[in-house]
């Protein structure tokens, strides 16, 4: 039981269980009624194709945790060794294993789907995450900014591997379709820059409350490079972007009478982006940034949950 315990602690199931709230959301409440007043176009992904496309983003992010705490090991027996899992609990020749099954099959998955739906940017694309997840753990996390775009754009793709699955190049005539997929674009665009954005911060946030052991391994990170005010500054210019999208987009929820949702995105989303700011700036300590760290954890999950309003307000 301890080992099937520290083996969901490895591949940080909370964050999967995120994964698939974010892609089982986007599909319903986005997609889908995207597709609706009669139009003829097929819809690429059925129920089952979408439990398979969310379980081969499942397995590889899993295999992402995995090899980051292996090669990680040193610098977290410095910043949260009672949480190691890798070779305290688990021996490092079965992470490996670990990894290269859960990526492999995370890519197999990836190629069904492809082919089922005559698309294979996912299955090549899939294959960049791999790599990119691998390299980002053994070298480009250790990079000043270059580890923070990598994870931001991985966790942009989440949603935006949905409207890539969705184009059908073969229906780009139908102007029901083009309607559709314009209209599926704008909110991918919307929610993956959302993602982004938050991610950005939130890694920052991370160098600095890792910055201890990533020093003393030869880190490159923002707060080592550029020290701990300029990393507070990047982020509170970054939070500042996302909070002004988010009220000229409460501008146009406002103009389409969507008030319950507007009052959803100021209560859970923006007001506590506004608390993370006010916290930033007086953050010292660790725990700080670790408490500021899981409550834009929090708001990332209230912006993606933010989703059902859409499916609400198209019933």
């Amino acid at each position: 039981m301890k080992l099937i315990s520290a083996f969901f602690r490895l591949i940080r199931w909370p964050n999967l269980v995120f994964i698939v709230v974010t892609q089982v959301l986007f599909h319903y409440c986005i997609i889908l009624p995207s597709y609706a007043n009669g139009i003829t176009a097929t819809i690429m992904l059925s129920s089952g194709l979408l439990a398979v496309l969310v379980l081969s983003s499942v397995l590889i992010a899993a295999a992402g945790y995995i090899i980051n705490d292996y090669f990680d090991l040193n610098i977290d027996q410095v910043n949260k060794p009672r949480l190691i899992v890798v070779q305290k609990i688990i021996r490092r020749r079965w992470a490996i294993v670990w990894h290269l099954s859960l990526s492999g099959a995370g890519i197999l998955a990836a190629l069904f789907v492809s082919w089922k739906i005559n698309n294979y940017v996912l299955f090549f694309a899939n294959i960049v995450c791999v790599l990119l997840l691998w390299f980002y753990s053994t070298t480009f996390k250790k990079k000043l900014l270059l580890g923070n775009v990598i994870i931001s754009l991985l966790t942009a793709w989440v949603i935006m591997v949905l409207y890539t699955c969705e184009l059908n190049v073969f229906s780009l005539d139908d102007p029901a379709y083009q309607h559709a997929i314009k209209r599926i674009f704008k909110f991918a665009v919307i929610y993956a820059g959302f993602a982004f954005i938050v991610s950005l911060v939130r890694e920052a946030i991370k160098d600095i409350e890792d910055m201890e052991g990533d020093q003393r391994y030869g880190c490159r990170t923002m707060p080592i490079v550029w020290g701990v005010q300029a990393s507070k500054i990047y982020s509170s210019i970054w939070l500042v972007v996302v909070i002004l999208s988010l009220v000229i987009l409460q501008v146009y929820a406002v103009m389409l009478s969507w008030w319950l949702g507007v009052l959803y995105s100021v209560l859970l989303i923006l007001l506590p982006l506004v608390k993370i700011f006010g916290d930033l700036y007086k953050a010292q300590k660790v725990r700080d940034f670790h408490l500021i760290s899981s409550l834009i954890k929090l708001v990332m999950l209230t912006g993606i949950l933010s989703m059902l309003f859409f499916l609400y307000y198209s019933l």
